[in-house]
């Protein structure tokens, strides 16, 4: 279990980040409720982690269950133009998750193209007329084993059972995961704001506060998409984050992900094709706290023949890109 260090945030932040990841729309009066505190508070809290903490909440469309496909890259880069690349990556709705590293000479970035023609202007089109960028590796993402709707922030264990169950939402059952052409505007606003309120989505969308209920409950119980909060793990007391690139024999590649997905460090593992067989990242408390990882809780799993690792210098974008000042 994670203990949280922070100077800033107490518990009860930590109860109300972990309750937003159960039910990132549930009203502030539900959540006060189960946490045992008034509805301004909840309120007063959560804006401050939203202005100190990186707090937003979005919905995202799940590609791994709509069947879309995701790719990790790696860009190589010449030292003064990494951030500018970065910084405009981000800016790109189909990219998620990049970050700075290498000493400042590399990209990595999660891109999730909605068509083929996203894809192909990505890496046949836009970057490799970049100037900068001296090399471009493409890994399919092929199985995620750890990540996505599975938030990071159940194994501080700050809410039991009991809160769990009170703060998870009340779906129909689930039905196919697909997306129906008239769920664009209702996606485009929840991917801003996952919390937008139902007269915001109903100018958006020309339906019914009912109809847009029903809807957003059959596409979460669904799987095609999900209420996700971002945040600083920072906050938490988890500034450093890294990158494992791992090699594993072929018949240990499942076991050695379903193994990492229950590791305290681990964020986000999956399945790549490419020359690692795994992409996986973890946040840590320091430097030493990630040799211990690797010397230790990594270094002892079977069928891990090779590791490298790419610390991350700096955030560019999470879920949502933030300009940098």
């Amino acid at each position: 279990m994670l203990r949280m260090e922070s100077d800033t945030f107490d518990l009860l932040d930590l109860q109300l980040l972990s309750a937003l990841e159960v039910d990132g729309r549930a009203p502030f009066s539900r959540i006060a409720a189960v946490l045992g505190v008034s509805d301004r508070t909840i309120a007063r809290r959560y804006r401050r982690l939203c202005a100190e903490g990186g707090l937003r909440v979005v919905v995202l469309r799940d590609a791994a269950r709509l069947g879309e496909d995701q790719w990790m890259l790696r860009l190589r880069c010449a030292p003064d133009g990494a951030a500018v690349i970065a910084e405009a990556l981000a800016r790109r709705p189909d990219t998620y998750w990049i970050g700075l590293c290498s000493g400042g000479t590399e990209i990595a970035c999660i891109t999730r193209p909605r068509s083929p023609g996203d894809h192909d202007d990505l890496l046949l089109g836009k970057l490799p007329r970049t100037p900068s960028v001296v090399e471009i590796r493409a890994q399919q993402l092929l199985h995620r084993f750890y990540g996505g709707p599975v938030g990071w922030l159940p194994r501080f264990r700050a809410l039991d059972a009991d809160q769990i169950a009170a703060l998870r939402p009340d779906l129909p059952e689930p039905g196919p995961a697909r997306l129906e052409p008239g769920d664009a505007p209702l996606l485009a606003v929840l991917e801003r704001d996952g919390r937008a309120g139902y007269p915001e989505l109903q100018r958006a969308t020309g339906r019914s506060e009912s109809a847009l209920r029903r809807r957003l409950s059959a596409l979460i119980a669904s799987g095609a998409v999900y209420v996700d909060a971002e945040y600083d793990t920072a906050v938490l007391g988890f500034p450093k984050t890294a990158m494992l690139w791992i090699t594993t024999s072929p018949g240990a590649l499942d076991s050695v992900g379903r193994t990492l997905a229950g590791h305290d460090e681990v964020v986000f593992a999956s399945a790549t094709a490419g020359p690692s067989q795994l992409v996986v990242t973890v946040v840590v408390r320091d430097t030493a706290a990630l040799y211990a990882y690797i010397s230790g809780p990594l270094g002892r799993l079977e069928g891990v023949r090779h590791v490298e690792v790419t610390p991350i210098l700096r955030g560019v974008k999470q879920l949502t890109y933030r300009p940098a000042r």
